[in-house]
């Protein structure tokens, strides 16, 4: 299906890049394998939209793929972030905001005795495997197949430039599959460092999973049996379902958690909360960056987290994103579709029945494109506290429109 979407100028950007830059875009931002006319370069953002380097606007629902929380260039976090740079970001050390941050998270955290300050979700993880196995002086590392947790060696859903002996001590299983995962602490034996699980299951292009509470229950148990640490990657959903810890619903305290996305509204920001007995092991280890002390994004990331904490922000977000989801629905069955929405509504994943192949979602996000809805067809989505129900109801109608076009095409489930 071509767009008629003006994008002479992405074209244009795209061919610059690719002269200067490998593949002109890098990793998972590299939305042009989504098909063509898909904008990959973007000219600015306020609250819940975009507009491409071509100037065409969008309702978005990716959100900078996370760290949208509270609504693009946010005017109280942003004047808290200006105001650092204006005493000073970058130095030969921290300053006193990095103390504030700190005894906030852990005032707010439900497990959180300490923090530790990062730049990245790959940070974050890699330092919270490399604190437990300093902690058990063990090796081994469960991870759920399929599970993302950064783009490092250790990780990376890739393994071109990866060696075997980068991965030679991770031991997977299935998440919420307690057998599994018992199988797993078996096979590591006297030699498991880390329980490592995400916040919810979150793999591209399937079926979202909440945890189970008895898997997690298990999880921790066996930790608690075998001295191993258990490691909640909250990198994705953290500070967006809960800002207590996105396991405090279920009562089920991780020892060490990695967050980052949306700790800051946009500034880069990552950090690790830890249990106190994991204090030793984090003072051990030697883990550091030239611009992880970085001031301005923890001031940013103090205004963020008292105001998910203080206001409705969650709630709001939680109540726009079950009308989007409710919308979709009842659009999608307005013209023959069913769909599948799984995850929670603040971060849903919708996904075609019958489509195997990702035809009917990669027209339908590129049809939406056209009608100014910006969604991705494998991923899951964001839905950030920016959105309001007009925002909801201009989206659901950019919907309907998309449904219609590919419905007037042909496309049909095979």
């Amino acid at each position: 299906m071509s767009l008629d979407l003006p994008n002479s100028r992405d074209t244009e950007l795209l061919s610059r890049a690719r002269r200067v830059v490998p593949n002109g875009v890098w990793g998972h931002m590299a939305t042009r394998s989504i098909g063509p006319g898909y904008p990959q370069f973007f000219s600015r953002a306020d609250g819940c939209r975009v507009w491409d380097a071509d100037g065409n606007e969008y309702i978005d629902f990716m959100c900078a793929w996370g760290p949208n929380v509270l609504g693009y260039g946010h005017a109280e976090v942003n004047a808290a972030a200006q105001a650092q740079i204006a005493k000073g970001d970058i130095g030969n050390g921290p300053t006193e905001v990095m103390v504030e941050l700190a005894e906030l998270l852990v005032d707010t955290i439900d497990h959180a005795d300490w923090a530790l300050f990062q730049k990245n979700g790959s940070d974050a993880t890699t330092v919270c495997v490399t604190i437990a196995r300093a902690t058990a002086g063990r090796r081994k590392i469960l991870v759920a197949k399929g599970s993302y947790h950064g783009a490092v060696p250790w990780c990376s859903p890739s393994m071109v430039g990866v060696t075997t002996e980068d991965r030679a001590h991770i031991v997977q299983y299935t998440y919420n599959d307690i057998a599994s995962l018992e199988a797993a602490v078996a096979a590591a034996g006297d030699d498991l460092a880390a329980i490592l699980i995400t916040a919810f299951k979150h793999d591209v292009q399937i079926d979202q999973e909440l945890p189970d509470a008895a898997f997690l229950a298990r999880a921790r148990a066996l930790c608690d049996k075998t001295g191993a640490a258990l490691i909640c990657d909250d990198v994705r959903a953290g500070f967006r379902l809960n800002v207590r810890g996105s396991w405090a619903a279920y009562g089920i305290k991780p020892d060490l958690a990695a967050y980052s996305k949306s700790i800051a509204n946009g500034w880069p920001l990552a950090v690790i909360a830890g249990a106190e007995a994991f204090r030793v092991g984090a003072e051990k280890v030697f883990t550091t960056g030239s611009f992880w002390y970085g001031s301005a994004a923890m001031a940013a990331a103090v205004t963020t987290i008292k105001l998910l904490r203080d206001t409705d922000a969650l709630a709001h977000t939680e109540a726009m994103g079950k009308l989007f989801r409710d919308g979709l629905h009842s659009a999608a069955r307005a013209n023959g579709y069913t769909l599948r929405q799984t995850g929670p509504v603040q971060m849903p994943m919708v996904l075609f029945d019958g489509d195997q192949d990702l035809r009917l979602g990669n027209a339908f996000c590129a049809a939406a494109l056209r009608h100014g809805l910006y969604m991705h067809p494998r991923h899951n989505l964001f839905l950030c506290a920016a959105h309001q129900a007009t925002d909801i109801e201009r989206a659901l109608d950019a919907a309907h429109a998309a449904f219609r076009d590919i419905a007037t095409a042909g496309l049909r489930p095979e």
